[in-house]
């Protein structure tokens, strides 16, 4: 199996580590070797990464994408109502998926500074969500023990707030978005004012749909916080990696990742900042997998380089013009 280190290595370039990664995804992954060769491209092409074609997305519903000769010792699944066909990721190498975890999510929430407190109801019994094995992980890798799934008994959660208090931890909550409005509306759980929030995506069940904005400002009035004080994470289980929009500004990517907005009938096109289109994502902790993928996200791009999330991609989506920048914010 070949070595990671080489992925979180800052040393290196993006475009040199991108291309180490698509030359052995290229050789060993068949779905891949097929999709490139369609390019004109082998294992042998050197290209920047922009010019890399991106899978779409929906081959993780059609395909198994692991790389030849390896098994998966996890495989994460999408959630997704009965029937449904959902995507699945088969991972070889845990050991990414930490790493990858462990790297950005302290960065922006800093192991010595927060207790952390997820809320996932729904993912909960999903046995194979990604987003559970997360939560996992930075429970189990927590040393003073207060990392926890927040407690069903409100007795249970003051007596754990109490804990976090002595030993001087801001409260983190961190829970998919519409299992927190649903919180925010439960009356027996009383956070600080100056709890931080964490959400990531939406239940695709929830009554309705919700810009950020709306998201943002409905948890800031249930839970009677900040606006500035709601984060948002950006992960999927087709991803080993995630990105977050620190009080819901932009995201920003880690440095093994890269993103652009493509336009949905050229996705080889990249969009122009301010301009709506698919995100695309080059993942390299996917490195037994498929790093090179073009989602189904509708998202818009600044002249920084970094993102806004605008909902899911649909065809009437396209507007034909840029989008306004302060009109989901």
């Amino acid at each position: 199996m070949i070595s990671h280190e080489f992925i979180f290595n800052e040393k290196l370039s993006f475009e040199e580590r991108c291309n180490r990664v698509f030359r052995y995804q290229a050789k060993n992954n068949s779905v891949l070797k097929t999709f490139f060769e369609v390019y004109g491209l082998s294992s042998e092409s050197e290209l920047n990464p922009a010019e890399i074609p991106l899978l779409p997305i929906r081959a993780f519903k059609e395909k198994s994408l692991l790389c030849g000769g390896l098994k998966p010792k996890l495989v994460f699944k999408s959630s997704g109502t009965s029937g449904m066909e959902r995507s699945t990721h088969p991972i070889a190498n845990p050991d990414i998926y930490k790493t990858s975890i462990k790297t950005e999510f302290y960065r922006h929430f800093p192991p010595d500074y927060y207790a952390l407190a997820c809320y996932m109801p729904g993912y909960r019994d999903n046995p194979d969500s990604s987003l559970i094995w997360m939560a996992k992980h930075l429970i189990d890798d927590n040393t003073d023990g207060l990392n926890t799934f927040l407690p069903e008994e409100p007795n249970e959660f003051e007596a754990w707030k109490e804990r976090a208090e002595k030993k001087g931890k801001k409260i983190l909550l961190f829970g998919a978005a519409f299992g927190l409005m649903d919180l925010a509306e439960d009356q027996r759980y009383h956070f600080p004012e100056n709890t931080d929030i964490l959400e990531t995506g939406g239940m695709k069940t929830y009554r309705r749909e919700m810009t950020k904005s709306e998201l943002r400002g409905s948890l800031s009035e249930g839970f009677g916080i900040k606006s500035e004080k709601i984060h948002s994470e950006y992960g999927m289980c087709e991803l080993l990696s995630q990105m977050y929009a620190l009080s819901g500004k932009w995201f920003t990517s880690p440095h093994w990742v890269h993103v652009s907005v493509r336009h949905a009938d050229q996705p080889a096109k990249l969009c122009s900042p301010g301009e709506e289109g698919k995100i695309g994502i080059i993942d390299l902790a996917n490195l037994h997998s498929c790093s090179f993928i073009l989602t189904e996200d509708r998202g818009v791009m600044n002249q920084s380089g970094e993102f806004k999330v605008l909902g899911r991609w649909h065809p009437e989506n396209r507007r034909g013009c840029n989008f306004l920048i302060d009109q989901e914010m």
